[in-house]
């Protein structure tokens, strides 16, 4: 029995390496429908052959099949956390419809506009043929799959509910998508503009004001205070511009390396940006609807109370959330009510642990979860948008007191020539 056992294991082994080997691409085909008229089309198929047969079974002779070329526009896109989130929908969809599984993924596997994607879905394709099980096929795909991904696949499995826990994990995908997308809106926004004011500050530094410093040589007068503290910093510029273009970008590539290397590093600047004014709040809520949202998710699912809060720490995005739930988790392991081990950490509101009290109380927590999900991500679109309309007119005025500067400091001596001619 042994040995029958390993020998299965080595031809599954096999097999999914054959398999693997199969990649799924888009062919152009031109020939003959079934009443004989000409028709041409695109078909998904792992090879010349593959596309001839699929095309003889739908009633089609074909005259010619190649290899679709990629285009600039339509080519090897990369696969974004959306396409997964729109993937797990679909599978959710279909498995509900009665739709197997094996079935599921070859539709989807073949008809998605990404190559990445239809490479990924048929490599999963490969192993769900293979008898493995979905949760072991999407584990070794840890960039598109997370932990806390493949554990609800599995608790689905376990449970023989694949399909609700799929419409759970969509829902989680989307609405966690949506947040993601509102608080980088929130960041990237005044980003941008103190990026532009600085590029046109040196840019009117380097190129515009020593037009002016020409003009007042041949005044043969002493220039205001303001004006020669304008005139120095852009000496300053011309002359050490490299010095400053070697600084940002040092500092750029230390920060980029320190947080990607450094947990402490990356630690300290979660703590640092929770205080920014404004930003910080969005950062704060956004942190509590993610750990709401991944809560319920995993609590629904039937993922252990200790397990769902440990994925809901790594899930909030923040380091000083992370500690805090890691804290909550350890006194939940020693019989601790969640909300009192919630309300120790000093953390979190006292809207949210009344409400997880409640949930508790009642025996509907992944209900009231869902609820506080819903109000931080509403209270975080509001705030993203007040944001938006607060930092236009605050962005405005900066750029305008520097650029307004610039200019009043060079036209400074020519109103003082002025008043001395007068």
């Amino acid at each position: 029995m042994a040995t029958a056992s390993v020998s299965t294991k080595r031809a599954n082994r096999k097999a999914k390496k054959s398999k693997a080997a199969q990649t799924v691409f888009t062919f152009q085909w031109k020939g003959l429908n079934r009443d004989g008229a000409k028709s041409s089309g695109d078909i998904q198929a792992s090879s010349v052959a593959e596309a001839r047969a699929l095309l003889k079974q739908q009633g089609i002779i074909s005259k010619s099949v190649r290899k679709k070329s990629k285009s600039i526009l339509s080519g090897d896109k990369p696969i974004k956390p959306m396409d997964i989130a729109m993937i797990t929908r679909q599978i959710a969809t279909m498995l509900s419809a009665g739709v197997p599984l094996v079935t599921t993924i070859e539709m989807l596997a073949k008809g998605h506009e990404k190559p990445k994607m239809r490479t990924l879905l048929g490599g999963i394709l490969n192993d769900l043929q293979a008898g493995i099980p979905l949760s072991d096929a999407l584990r070794p795909h840890k960039r598109y799959f997370d932990d806390l991904y493949v554990d609800l696949v599995a608790a689905g499995e376990h449970s023989g509910a694949l399909d609700t826990v799929f419409d759970r994990i969509a829902t989680y995908r989307e609405k966690s998508e949506a947040l993601k997308s509102k608080i980088k809106k929130a960041m990237f926004y005044p980003a941008a503009v103190v990026v532009v004011a600085i590029i046109v500050t040196v840019g009117l530094l380097l190129f515009v004001v020593p037009q002016f410093e020409e003009i007042f040589k041949s005044f043969g007068a002493e220039l205001p205070i303001f004006t020669q503290f304008v005139l120095g910093i852009s000496r300053w510029l011309q002359e050490w511009w490299w010095v400053f273009f070697i600084a940002i970008t040092a500092g750029v590539i230390g920060f980029i390396h320190s947080h990607r290397n450094s947990q402490h590093f990356r630690d300290k600047v979660d703590a640092l940006i929770l205080k920014i004014p404004l930003i910080g709040e969005i950062l704060h809520k956004g942190a509590m609807a993610r750990f709401a949202r991944t809560l319920a998710t995993t609590f629904a699912a039937g993922v252990p109370l200790i397990d769902g809060i440990e994925s809901a720490a790594g899930a909030s995005g923040n380091a000083v959330y992370r500690k805090a739930l890691m804290q909550v988790r350890q006194e939940v392991m020693t019989g601790m009510q969640m909300n009192v081990a919630l309300r120790t950490t000093n953390l979190f509101p006292d809207m949210l642990i009344q409400m997880v009290m409640i949930g508790e109380e009642s025996g509907s927590l992944d209900d009231m979860l869902n609820k506080v999900a819903n109000i931080y991500e509403m209270q975080v679109d509001d705030a993203v948008d007040g944001l938006s309309s607060l930092i236009e007119p605050i962005m405005m005025v900066v750029i305008g007191t520097v650029v307004g500067g610039l200019i009043v400091a060079m036209y400074l001596p020519i109103f003082e020539m002025g008043n001395v001619v007068g």
